[in-house]
């Protein structure tokens, strides 16, 4: 596999390597800044910021994991807001649905890494990839993995593995250089653990090119 470079995986690590606390929320003017894990403690006070009109953007900055029912209740706030989001650090899983939600959608700016992980089932196809985050197709993608991980099984059949698996899924990337940022994407399929440098380097997958951002 093609891997990222030694800076940007370093980056990646720590972030990996922290643990969540729930989610906390920081209003700064017109930006609520979102940060830890979206468990669903803070849903009703981020209903409410966003209800009060005073909220422009919505900033997930190292908002790791949360739950497929809790990532819709923050992307249904966010889509009825009509509010950008910005992702900055690490924005991952239930983060990466509710980010997709925004009016508009980038990364920080700065000279920080910014990393956005999608989770998906299976190594996406080309075709797949041009319209999978865009408008209700996102939608409809989060809506297969809240399905999956609410359905019980029957009595006699195996319990479904957890579509929510942690490192695995389509991961963007936004990293500072000399001549600019450089983005980049990858699929990553969990069994590299924590060490994203064995993340596969997806061509022509550019993020603004696929919807996940916005020009």
């Amino acid at each position: 596999m093609k891997t990222l470079s030694g800076t940007l995986c370093g980056l990646l690590l720590l972030g990996m390597a922290t643990g969540a606390a729930s989610a906390d929320l920081e209003l700064e003017g017109h930006r609520l800044v979102v940060s830890g894990m979206l468990d669903g403690s803070a849903i009703k006070d981020f209903e409410s910021h966003l209800a009060g009109g005073q909220v422009r953007t919505v900033v997930f900055e190292n908002a790791l994991g949360g739950s497929a029912e809790v990532a819709a209740d923050y992307a249904r706030a966010i889509r009825e807001a009509g509010v950008n989001t910005e992702a900055k650090g690490q924005c991952q899983a239930a983060c990466a649905y509710a980010f997709l939600a925004g009016k508009e959608r980038r990364f920080g700016r700065g000279f920080q890494v910014h990393a956005l992980l999608i989770p998906v089932a299976g190594r996406p196809r080309t075709a797949d990839l041009a319209g999978r985050w865009r408008g209700e197709g996102a939608q409809r993608t989060l809506a297969e993995f809240t399905t999956r991980s609410s359905e019980a099984p029957a009595v006699d059949e195996p319990i479904p593995k957890d579509p929510w698996q942690p490192n695995q899924g389509v991961l963007f990337t936004s990293a500072p250089t000399l001549f600019g940022r450089v983005s980049n994407t990858f699929y990553c399929d969990g069994t590299q653990g924590r060490d994203l440098s064995r993340c596969e380097l997806l061509s022509d997958a550019d993020p603004h090119k696929l919807g996940v951002l916005t020009p």
